[in-house]
């Protein structure tokens, strides 16, 4: 699994001439890394005499987000594997009819896979950014800046997975399925960088 390297070795092989990993990947680890911010806020405030009152709602945020966490690090490999199977398609043979046949559908049902890994990452990382207000409302105020961090990097993770998803709709001949994405994408992005910008405004304000 790509999550248990390195990040050496992962930005080497991300800045490699290979396909893979590649920009959906890089929206998973975005999304992860604001999981993770989030887990950092709730843990440096659980325990702390200060933040009794916020504990309770500090534990279930650490769990939701430890579970983002873990679900879009498991995304870096699911979009790995989906190109593989996108690629293995292209390459499938088309000298006759038939093969043609096949091979176009076989690319068209990777396709419509491959853009449902980077949709999931974008819906994940909307629930990450969820997550990042009330950390920098009620979390540690001395961890208050990495809640800020944490919402950049998930709307970050957000956007390039939108991008993803964008790309590979431009060859999808399923037009129902297509135009049922876009709608889902473009709910997923509504109003998402004006709330990144009312979080880190918040944030501002704590510093």
């Amino acid at each position: 699994m790509y999550a248990d390297k390195s990040v050496v070795q992962f930005m080497e092989e991300l800045s490699s001439g290979s396909p893979t990993p590649g920009g959906g990947s890089a929206a998973a680890l975005s999304g992860a890394l604001g999981a993770a911010l989030v887990c950092m806020v709730c843990n440096l405030t659980i325990g702390r005499e200060k933040y009794r009152e916020a504990e309770p709602e500090m534990r279930e945020m650490l769990a939701r987000a430890e579970g983002l966490r873990r679900e879009l690090l498991g995304h870096i490999d699911a979009d790995i594997a989906a190109y593989g199977r996108l690629a293995a398609a292209m390459k499938l043979p088309r000298a006759t009819d038939g093969e043609k046949a096949r091979r176009t559908a076989a690319v068209q049902e990777a396709l419509v896979a491959a853009t449902r890994v980077p949709l999931e990452i974008a819906r994940l990382c909307t629930e990450v950014m969820d997550l990042c207000r009330p950390a920098a409302e009620n979390g540690n105020v001395n961890a208050v800046s990495d809640a800020g961090v944490g919402v950049a990097v998930a709307e970050a993770g957000l956007r390039s997975a939108a991008l993803n998803v964008q790309i590979n709709l431009g060859s999808i001949k399923d037009a129902a399925f297509a135009a049922e994405v876009k709608q889902t994408l473009a709910g997923y992005l509504d109003g998402r960088d004006a709330m990144k910008e009312e979080v880190l405004r918040l944030v501002e304000s704590k510093l």
